[in-house]
């Protein structure tokens, strides 16, 4: 891999993960010596283990690689060498033509092997943001280190007081404002979060009349759905500052006329997308708080079965237009914190590029799954 992107990468050797790149690379800087990393990898491949996974926003030479269409893609980079990102690396796009045998020649790694599934998995989620991964990869009975997942005890504890917020409506309708209402909260919202199979809420799935499959598929998504919500309000007011900051930061070093114009550009472009593609989530997020009111409020249970059929396309739009904002900001905050060195121009141009491809316009895509 030679292109732009890695040397994108290259900036975030030291980063965190962020909601659109999974830096298994850092995790083994990080915990490579830990006997949990090493007990209970993500991947039994070594050099999966070792790799950067990045949700990936397909360009128009890239979409023959694979048999559908589609606007994101899962990349698996495996670094030439691991100190040096910037002489590049292998990457395969998991699903693509010819996807199997890519793997067993690279990496011996057959369609039935354990690795197989995780790629899976993790292809089949909008974003690579922690919980959500976490989340995923217990459904499918994988659990690694906790090394893994960069979420505190304290943001698990503040979702978990958000969903019970939340859902205090749906348990006020079912049982009455009684004094047992807080705790029936918090069971309820425990086994909305819960991933246990044997925690169907069946009375709640007989009274929305859906199939078993479609209701556990539809009840992740809503999970999504909470959480997106959460992120969302969370995030308001940094990336309100991310997208002012993004019109006064200056790179150090000579700037040409030619950068000085991208530049320029870049800045207007990239602060009108982070405000637009904020106000899609929040459109997007508008399709659940209406059809959840008609079950609540309305006592119409169709408005929000027809939500948890729909929730799978919806959770996959949503979790692209967050995991753009999430990780602009996480990445933001990472780069520019108190005490970073220096952004060149050539590094503000790449970060500028890829901050705007994650940000593609989504119009031309919402009108094709709304037809």
């Amino acid at each position: 891999m030679t292109d732009r992107a890695i040397r994108n990468l290259a900036h975030l050797r030291r980063s965190a993960s962020t909601a659109r790149v999974l830096n298994l690379l850092k995790v083994f800087l990080d915990h490579g010596h830990e006997a949990d990393w090493a007990e209970k990898p993500l991947f039994r491949t070594p050099a999966l283990n070792r790799a950067l996974i990045i949700k990936h926003r397909l360009r128009r030479d890239e979409n023959d690689c694979f048999y559908l269409r589609r606007q994101v893609a899962t990349k698996v980079i495996i670094p030439l060498d691991a100190n040096e990102l910037k002489t590049g690396g292998r990457y395969v796009f998991v699903g693509q033509r010819g996807f199997e045998r890519v793997m067993q020649e690279a990496f011996g790694v057959g369609p039935r092997h354990p690795d197989m599934t995780t790629l899976t998995l993790l292809d089949q989620l909008p974003s690579l943001d922690p919980f959500l991964l976490r989340e995923q990869l217990k459904r499918g009975g994988i659990e690694p280190a906790h090394c893994y997942f960069s979420i505190s005890e304290s943001d698990l504890q503040r979702m978990a007081r958000f969903v019970e917020d939340e859902i205090r409506p749906l348990v006020t309708l079912c049982i009455g404002p009684d004094l047992e209402a807080v705790g029936s909260t918090q069971r309820l919202a425990g086994k909305i979060m819960s991933n246990d199979p044997r925690d169907r809420m069946e009375a709640l799935r007989e009274t929305l009349r859906l199939e078993p499959d479609d209701y556990q598929e539809g009840v992740f998504c809503w999970k999504g759905f909470l959480y997106y919500k959460w992120i969302l309000t969370s995030l308001r007011a940094e990336v309100a500052g991310v997208a002012d900051a993004v019109q006064t930061v200056k790179p150090i070093g000579k700037l040409d006329r030619e950068a000085r114009a991208w530049l320029d550009r870049g800045r207007a472009v990239l602060r009108d997308r982070i405000i637009e593609t904020c106000n899609e989530a929040g459109r997007t997020l508008a399709i659940y708080d209406t059809a959840y009111a008609g079950l609540t409020d309305e006592g119409r249970p169709v408005a929000f079965r027809d939500f948890l059929l729909n929730a799978p396309r919806l959770f996959a739009r949503l979790g692209d237009q967050l995991g753009a904002i999430q990780h602009i900001v996480s990445f933001w905050r990472f780069r520019f914190s108190p005490g970073a060195s220096p952004v060149g121009v050539d590094e503000l141009i790449d970060i500028f590029m890829d901050f705007e491809t994650g940000l593609a316009t989504r119009k031309a895509e919402d009108a094709m799954m709304a037809a």
